[in-house]
């Protein structure tokens, strides 16, 4: 499991990451996206 979590690490330090990261902050700073989220969430968490 630390192997997955260090990989993963990796991937967040370089370029691609970043960009990935920074994908991820704009959408969570959106109330739309964060509400899209929330359903989702509970979809796969078996909530209707």
């Amino acid at each position: 499991m630390s192997a997955l979590l260090t990989r993963i690490k990796q991937f967040a330090r370089g370029p691609q990451g970043q960009r990935a990261v920074a994908s991820v902050r704009r959408a969570a700073a959106d109330p739309r996206k964060r509400a899209q989220a929330g359903r989702l969430l509970n979809r796969l968490r078996g909530r209707r």
